[in-house]
């Protein structure tokens, strides 16, 4: 089964006020399997132009990163981050197919 993945683009105004949606969202993560593959860091934008911050989370499939983002749990941290950030988001599925090179 295809894993599933959310891929944020953010802009934080608020750095203050948006730990609290930081530490509100982990319930939500916990629930559902999500894990981070990256969250903020160094990036370098050779085409486009992405937000300042960059987030990858991992969720043990699609279904369940659609549940977690429709959850209770992660509207109520959703909450917390109106005014304080600008994210786009998208939540997709991972491929389970062949990789470059393989038949």
């Amino acid at each position: 089964m295809a894993k599933g993945y959310w891929v944020a683009f953010a802009d934080v105004h608020d750095p203050e006020g948006y730990e609290a949606y930081r530490k509100a969202n982990a319930a939500a993560f916990a629930k559902y399997g999500a894990r981070f593959l990256v969250r903020g860091g160094r990036f370098e934008a050779p085409e486009g132009k992405p937000r300042s911050r960059i987030v990858v989370l991992e969720f043990p499939s699609y279904e369940a990163a659609l549940a977690c983002y429709h959850s209770p749990e992660y509207r109520a941290a959703m909450a917390l981050r109106q005014g304080k950030s600008t994210m786009d988001l998208a939540i997709v599925e991972g491929w389970d197919g062949p990789q470059p090179g393989e038949s």
